[in-house]
């Protein structure tokens, strides 16, 4: 379904209390970690199709503790798949307000191009009759020139 055109703001105060909230969570989240490219590679990934097998050998573990080792923890483990739950809702929380954030940004950006290009037409046409504004034109030209030179540099690819 196409959107209407987005015409919003945000106060100062509402911005702040957003970056509060997300200093907030990470505040409550102080436990987050940044994984490096080689780090992700090597981790054992978790996804829809594992979780009923963590889950299980959880269960597994609840229920016959004489077969795992002393160093094993099964209250630790108990601990690691309920975080692992609830920063699996949390992110899918967060991924969704993410999406239609980009998504609102991309809109609204799309509305000030297409209004600033309808500016820089009003601004040529003018510019030709109305002393002072060929420097103007000229500088909102420069956009259009600066793409125009990157599309004719880029190389076909093979």
């Amino acid at each position: 379904m196409p959107y209407q055109n987005i015409d919003a703001t945000l106060s100062a105060a509402d911005v702040q209390t957003v970056k509060d909230a997300f200093a907030l969570i990470l505040q409550k989240l102080s436990f987050l970690v940044n994984l490096t490219a080689a780090e992700r590679k090597i981790i054992f990934k978790t996804g829809p199709n594992s979780l009923s097998f963590v889950t299980n050998a959880l269960t597994a573990a609840q229920i016959n503790p004489a077969i795992l080792p002393v160093s094993f923890s099964t209250p630790a483990f108990q601990r690691d798949v309920d975080l692992f739950t609830v920063l699996n809702e949390l992110g899918t929380l967060a991924t969704s307000v993410a999406s239609q954030i980009d998504d609102t940004r991309l809109a609204v950006g799309g509305e000030a191009m297409q209004q600033a290009t309808q500016v820089y037409t009003y601004i040529k046409a003018a510019a030709k009759m109305t002393p002072g504004l060929k420097p103007v034109a000229q500088q909102l030209g420069e956009r259009f020139q600066r793409a125009g030179k990157s599309k004719k540099t880029a190389k076909p690819s093979a």
